[in-house]
């Protein structure tokens, strides 16, 4: 198997969670607007459309390998942002919750590096950037 196969692959898997948790924020925003809210951050029904929006976007840019170098960095961030702001500290509830919180961290910081990586590789050949050249096929 190619390496532009397994890319694609890749891409396809990346991007599922975040097309799937951005369009569930987009219609219907009410928990995560709590999660905002509790974490201290103002306007929280806003900053969960914003985010909703944001990660629907970025998915499909990785899903069709579109100006992937910026959406893995810029998911990488909002994958380590996230973790650390409403995943931290752990001991924040019952401990059922802190389990749950300690293995959001560590998805979330482990997804960071495979975008990392995405930004890093870029898209493959089957993708929009290798049709617009911005990617070169190797």
């Amino acid at each position: 198997m190619s390496n532009n196969v397994i890319i694609l692959i890749a891409r396809i898997l990346l991007s599922f969670m975040f097309i799937l948790s951005g369009f569930m924020k987009l219609t219907d925003p009410a928990g995560t607007a709590g999660m905002i809210a509790g974490a201290g951050l103002p306007a929280a029904t806003l900053l969960a459309y914003v985010a909703g929006l944001f990660e629907l976007l970025a998915g499909l840019a990785v899903l069709t390998g579109f100006q992937v170098r910026i959406a893995g960095w810029l998911l990488a961030a909002f994958c380590v942002f996230t973790g650390i702001a409403f995943h931290l500290p752990y001991a924040s509830g019952t401990e059922l919750v802190n389990i749950l919180n300690q293995i959001m961290v560590m998805k979330n910081i482990t997804l960071a590096g495979a975008y990392i990586l995405l930004a890093t590789v870029g898209a493959g050949a089957y993708s929009l950037d290798a049709r617009r050249g911005a990617y070169a096929a190797a």
